[in-house]
């Protein structure tokens, strides 16, 4: 895949949107200052925007002409930001309305890879601990339990025994009225981003991710340096080939556009993959994923940067307020 980097001079005055009111405002934070440092590097002109202490209404105030979205979780990476941005008339990156609010619950995303055939672990959506003890029985142990709507592991758990479920049932519903247990998959753990729209759409170099006792949690995947990320992979060609297409199809099935990251287990026993879930704001801290595969398909941070404002768009880029297009 080649990369056409646009003119910084035709990309306006850009708001970079970060921090926000969710529970990953620290890691959003830690995105939207590589973005903004990496985009006025390549001399754009960027500035930071964070929506928890200024109105969206700022952003055609202050004259903005895009936006680059940094922001994760709730009210920034499930559809809520994209809809005011598409009221403003203000082009912006990655996944529009829909795609963003479906890839942000698990349940609903997995009900539509399941829809297409698409493999994706077992699942039951729970609304107490005495829901949460039946799914460990129907699904086995160990279960995960996590909240439908949040990520970078936030409320989640790894249930060994029965007695656990109670707790993790607790945990996850602190931060959704939706719990998920899932079957867990042993085996290796990757992921893999994709960058384009539609039929342009292709997989970046995935990323065998090894972390300490393979607890890759939210520690782990932001603060520390315990975890081993492996690009290339060292997969079999055949497996890594077969996974691209797995992730691809998932990618294109929800309507992602521009960018995003699946998440994919790889049993150990059968080698089957099984899709996890898909970020469609993925992290660029100095340990997000996005950005190490870029780099090994030769495209560095700030090029990423770069091109991924030029993909800004809207849903409805051709309908203006007071005509048809």
């Amino acid at each position: 895949m080649t990369w056409l980097i646009p003119d910084v001079q035709s990309l306006g005055r850009v708001a970079v949107l970060m921090g926000g009111r969710s529970a990953e405002r620290e890691i959003s934070i830690m995105s939207g200052t590589g973005v903004l440092a990496a985009l006025k590097a390549k001399g754009v002109d960027a500035h930071s925007f964070d929506p928890a202490h200024q109105p969206l209404s700022e952003l055609t105030a202050q004259g903005f002409d895009r936006c680059f979205i940094c922001l994760h979780g709730r009210y920034g990476e499930d559809g809520t930001v994209q809809g005011a941005l598409e009221l403003l008339d203000l082009p912006y990156t990655g996944a529009g309305v829909l795609a963003s609010s479906v890839a942000m619950d698990k349940v609903m995303t997995k009900r539509i890879w399941s829809a297409e055939g698409l493999p994706t672990p077992a699942w039951r959506l729970v609304d107490s601990a005495e829901a949460t003890e039946a799914a460990f029985e129907a699904l086995g142990a160990p279960m995960i339990v996590k909240p439908a709507r949040e990520g970078s592991t936030i409320g989640l758990s790894k249930v060994e025994k029965i007695s656990d479920c109670a707790a993790a049932y607790r945990l996850a519903a602190q931060h959704d009225t939706e719990v998920l247990c899932e079957q867990f998959i042993s085996g290796d753990e990757v992921t893999c981003p994709v960058l384009g729209t539609g039929k342009a759409a292709a997989a970046l170099p995935i990323i065998l991710i090894r972390a300490p006792n393979g607890n890759y949690d939210y520690e782990n995947k932001y603060f520390k340096d315990y975890t081993q990320y492996l690009v290339p992979s060292g997969l079999p060609a055949t497996e890594e080939a077969n996974i691209s297409e797995l992730v691809v199809r998932a990618y294109q099935t929800l309507g992602v556009r521009a960018w995003g990251r699946v998440d994919v287990m790889i049993d150990a026993a059968t080698r089957q993959p099984y899709l996890l879930e898909i970020n469609t704001a993925p992290g660029m801290t100095g340990h997000s994923l996005v950005p190490m595969s870029a780099k090994a398909a030769g495209l560095d941070y700030g090029d990423l940067c770069v091109w991924l404002l030029g993909q800004a768009a809207l849903d409805h880029s051709d309908t203006k307020v007071g005509g048809h297009a």
